[in-house]
């Protein structure tokens, strides 16, 4: 067994990697859409889905995002360069193929089985496998579209969330609290789909099994988690080596 301290941003390569090596995206990348909706985390997952194809198109994670949650005092790049650049939409795969400029909103009534969507949340519980999303728009946004699809024609729903955003409570006793009348700021849905942390992300890249066993630190390490990693050798070797890739990513910047 070995322990790991992963930063967020460590966190967010990590669960690129895995998600981009996922046997759901990697067959409807070859016969099927594959939707990602703009995120933080989703940069870096559309990072590593775009590098993997022939040729490879340009992406840059700047701006990719729709909102994002700061500090009660932003850092002062938030009112700089990127905040002032456009939005360039979702990353739209069809058959492979990225479709610029497209959203989940002008693809969505399209998808069906095999098609798989991949969106961000801002709660995990990482006991229960379960995960949610702070909702601002008053139509639901990215994951109402999601969520129809989802249901309504059995789109398979990836979710890559860090768990820097771990809740020991009750996601749906906390979207009952914040979308009862009365309530302020934003709502709050519990998502439908399969949950990817950094914990399933060594997993699916390695079949060595991690255990969050504490978190935190100072210098960079803020918002980080500790994690103990197991296996066989060969899966411990696996381990090391991803582990070795990832865990030097720099700060996310805006």
């Amino acid at each position: 067994m070995k322990t790991y301290v992963v930063t967020p941003a460590a966190g967010k390569r990590l669960i690129g990697r895995a998600v981009a090596a996922h046997p759901d995206v990697r067959s409807a990348l070859v016969s099927g859409t594959v939707v990602i909706v703009a995120g933080t985390t989703n940069g870096y997952v559309a990072e590593e889905i775009l590098a993997g194809l022939d040729p490879s198109p340009g992406f840059s994670r700047r701006r990719f995002y729709r909102g994002v949650a700061l500090p009660p005092v932003p850092p002062p790049r938030q009112n700089g360069v990127a905040a002032a650049e456009p939005f360039p939409g979702d990353v739209v795969l069809v058959k492979g193929r990225w479709e610029k400029g497209k959203t989940i909103f002008d693809v969505v009534d399209g998808l069906g089985e095999g098609d798989v969507i991949i969106k961000g949340a801002n709660a995990v519980d990482p006991a229960s496998g379960r995960a949610a999303v702070l909702i601002g728009d008053p139509k639901g946004g990215t994951a109402a579209a999601a969520m129809q699809a989802v249901i309504g024609r059995r789109v398979r729903l990836i979710v890559p969330v860090g768990l820097e955003k771990r809740v020991c409570s009750d996601l749906y006793e906390m979207a009952e609290m914040m979308n009862a009348p009365g309530s302020l700021g934003p709502r709050l849905m519990p998502l439908v789909g399969e949950v990817v942390t950094e914990i399933e992300s060594i997993h699916l890249l390695t079949g060595a099994r991690a255990s969050l066993v504490a978190a935190g630190g100072v210098g960079g390490a803020e918002g980080g988690v500790w994690l103990a990693v197991d296996g066989t050798d060969e899966r411990m070797e696996a381990a090391e080596a991803l582990m070795a890739g990832v865990v030097s990513e720099p700060a996310f910047e805006l």
